[in-house]
């Protein structure tokens, strides 16, 4: 990765991300599933679901079981391989994400990073 001085990318293999849910099958911790990063494929397995967005109250709504179509929440995700990236605030372009279904490789949803998983 080519970058600025003083711009070093965030290299993490655990990271924490909001993603836009768009399966019908809902998102659950310890599903898996594959990430694409910029022009790479890595496997990622989601860790935890922290919370989901209630969009008509503007408010986080915790203790959640998971995602369903169209949710967006905040989920951690352990990767498979280390992530060279800027959290989406910095740079739109290495700190964005799509995740595919393992089995049918369909496109199941979309995210933006956050930080490095705490």
């Amino acid at each position: 990765m080519i970058c600025g001085a003083g711009t070093n990318p965030t290299v993490a293999q655990e990271v924490a991300a909001v993603v836009c849910w768009m399966d019908e099958s809902p998102l659950r911790a310890g599903a898996r599933l594959h990430l694409k990063h910029t022009s790479r494929w890595t496997r990622a397995i989601v860790d935890r679901v922290e919370y989901r967005l209630d969009v008509n109250l503007l408010g986080r709504i915790g203790d959640v079981a998971g995602l369903n179509l169209n949710d967006i929440g905040r989920v951690d995700l352990r990767l498979g391989a280390p992530l060279f990236f800027g959290d989406y605030r910095r740079n739109r372009a290495t700190g964005s994400f799509i995740l595919g279904d393992e089995a049918t490789s369909l496109t199941v949803g979309g995210g933006v990073i956050v930080g490095p998983a705490a």
